[in-house]
């Protein structure tokens, strides 16, 4: 892994915004279908704090829970977990290994191949569409 992004709170409320930083910095969670419009195409969803890339188009399912669901990160060491026990659940969070930023909650109830679902907030991630790799020429 990188080396940690470090940032003053000023900074990410600057270039998060008032609901990412709430998200990603405070460990929020956006209302479910907020951010359900992201493009199908290929590509990848990166962490909307630090660039990292997160997630792949292809891992991506339609989970019916209103927030972006995955069934694995591009790299398990970018995704890292925590013990939430917040609000008298025990679930699992995941945060960006890079810059800390609170991402979601990975749940034992998704499909094949790793049987996970990555809920991830729709704020913490920014979609880069796959280029084709040709010349524009």
């Amino acid at each position: 892994m990188t080396d940690k992004t470090r940032k003053s709170d000023a900074e990410w409320r600057e270039e998060l915004g008032p609901l990412g930083f709430e998200v990603m910095r405070n460990h929020g969670t956006e209302r479910p279908f907020t951010h359900d419009d992201f493009p199908s195409d290929p590509g990848t969803f990166r962490c909307a704090g630090c660039g990292a890339p997160l997630f792949e188009q292809a891992d991506k399912f339609d989970a019916g829970c209103g927030w972006p669901s995955f069934t694995q990160p591009v790299d398990s060491e970018i995704v890292g977990e925590s013990e939430d026990t917040r609000y008298g659940m025990r679930r699992t969070e995941v945060h960006c290994a890079r810059c800390d930023g609170h991402l979601g909650h990975v749940f034992p109830d998704g499909p094949a191949p790793t049987g996970l679902r990555y809920c991830i907030n729709g704020v913490a991630l920014r979609f880069e569409p796959e280029t084709g790799g040709k010349d524009d020429d």
